[in-house]
């Protein structure tokens, strides 16, 4: 196996322990961020969100529009956890389904669009001779 497909790996491998110990062990995982300070989260979530809009813009611009399908659907977990979150710690089921729950539904109907074109017809070589 290629060195760089092992560091990909790496990488998705690392996301999952770490967005899984925030879920199963969010106390444990806060100590240890390092933030002590909660406003430091505003920072985490900032980033994280920028984090996925640069992806799609990347698979935007590069006009690989079935894998931006497939990232867009993925990522709609953002949103659903936004709202689940929002509804059990203290803030308004009507609320969390105004802001997230309908952040939520447009994006996975944005990934049904993408995921449902059809891939643009490629032009006929020229016949030789």
């Amino acid at each position: 196996m290629r060195f760089t497909t092992v560091m990909a790996w790496l990488v998705v491998l690392a996301g999952f322990y770490f967005g899984l110990s925030y879920l199963l062990n969010g106390e444990g995982s806060a100590a240890g961020f390092g933030i002590v300070d909660p406003a430091g989260y505003y920072v985490v979530k900032g980033v994280r969100d920028l984090a996925y809009a640069l992806t799609a813009l990347i698979l935007l611009v590069m006009k690989q529009r079935r894998a931006l399908g497939w990232v867009v659907l993925a990522d709609a977990i953002i949103p659903i956890g936004d709202c689940l979150a929002v509804m059990t710690h203290g803030g308004t089921v009507a609320y969390a389904l105004m802001v997230h729950g309908s952040a939520a539904v447009l994006v996975l109907l944005t990934a049904w669009l993408l995921l449902r074109e059809k891939a643009p017809a490629q032009p006929k070589p020229a016949p030789v001779g």
